[in-house]
C-alpha cells in the first residue's frame, strides 16, 4: 500500500519537475500546493513509522529483559516511583535521562537513519537543551551537523564531547571528527595530530587510521571518514 502510494507521489513529482520551469504563474502555484500536500503526507508517514519503531524497540527490550519470554504482562514500576519519575539509561557508559528525553532520542535516531539530518539535529538539540550532559545526544548532534556540513557547530559539539566523555569509542569518534574538520580546512598537521589522538583513544576504531594514512599520502583529494557508520551500533 505505502509502496504504491509513494510510487504515485514520485511519478507526480517527476511530472512537476519536468513541467515547472515552463509553467504559467497559476500552474506553478498549483504545483507548489501539490508539493506541499505531498510533503505533508510524507511527514505524516514518517511520524507514524517512527512511532512504530519506538513501540517495536520497547517491546523487544521487554522481551530481552524477560529472557526472551513474553507472558503478556509488563513489569510494574516500583511502588515508590511514579511514572513521571522513571528514567532510562542514555547509554551504559552515560547518565540516565528522563523518559521524555528518551522518546526524543528515539525520534532523532529515526530521522538520522532516514538521512534526514536537519530534523535529526533539531531533536538532539532539544535533548541537549534539557540535559547538556547527555553525551550520546551530543555525539549524534555533532554527526548530524557533519552531514549537514555545519562545520563550526559540529566542531563545537565534538570539542565538548572529548572533554565530557570517558568512553574510549566516543572519545575516538570525537577526536576523529575534529581531525576531519581540520583536514577540510586544510590544517593537515593539526588534523594528523587529532587522528593520532583518536587512534590512541580506541585502537580498534579504523576510521582515524585510514584518515591519517590519507593525510600522509598528500593526494589532491582527501578521503575522510568521520565515523558516522559507527552510530548504527549504538
Amino acid at each position: 500500500m505505502f509502496k504504491q502510494m509513494f510510487a504515485v507521489m514520485n511519478q507526480k513529482l517527476d511530472q512537476i519537475i519536468a513541467d515547472y520551469t515552463g509553467a504559467s504563474a497559476n500552474a506553478k502555484h498549483e504545483y507548489e500546493q501539490d508539493m506541499d500536500e505531498m510533503k505533508r503526507i510524507s511527514d505524516s508517514f514518517i511520524e507514524e513509522w517512527l512511532l512504530f519503531e519506538e513501540k517495536l524497540s520497547d517491546f523487544k527490550e521487554q522481551m530481552s529483559s524477560n529472557d526472551g519470554i513474553y507472558d503478556g504482562q509488563s513489569e510494574a514500576a516500583p511502588a515508590n516511583q511514579s511514572a513521571s519519575q522513571t528514567s532510562v539509561a542514555c547509554h551504559i557508559f552515560d547518565l540516565e535521562i528522563p523518559d521524555e528525553a528518551a522518546i526524543i532520542m528515539n525520534k532523532g535516531q529515526g530521522y538520522y537513519k532516514l538521512f534526514m539530518f536537519g530534523q535529526a539535529a533539531a531533536q538532539f538539540q532539544l535533548i541537549i537543551n534539557q540535559t547538556p550532559e547527555c553525551n550520546l545526544a551530543r555525539l549524534f548532534l555533532g554527526m548530524a551537523h557533519m552531514h549537514l556540513q555545519n562545520w563550526s557547530e559540529a566542531q563545537r559539539h565534538f570539542q565538548l564531547l572529548v572533554v565530557l566523555t570517558d568512553f574510549p569509542k566516543w572519545l575516538a569518534m570525537g577526536y576523529n571528527a575534529l581531525g576531519c574538520i581540520q583536514a577540510i580546512h586544510l590544517n593537515v598537521a593539526r588534523a594528523e595530530q587529532l587522528f593520532r589522538q583518536a587512534c590512541d583513544a580506541d585502537p580498534s576504531f579504523k576510521d582515524p587510521q585510514n584518515n591519517l594514512q590519507s593525510c600522509k599520502n598528500k593526494s589532491s583529494h582527501l578521503s575522510l571518514y568521520f565515523g558516522s557508520t559507527e552510530l548504527c551500533c549504538l
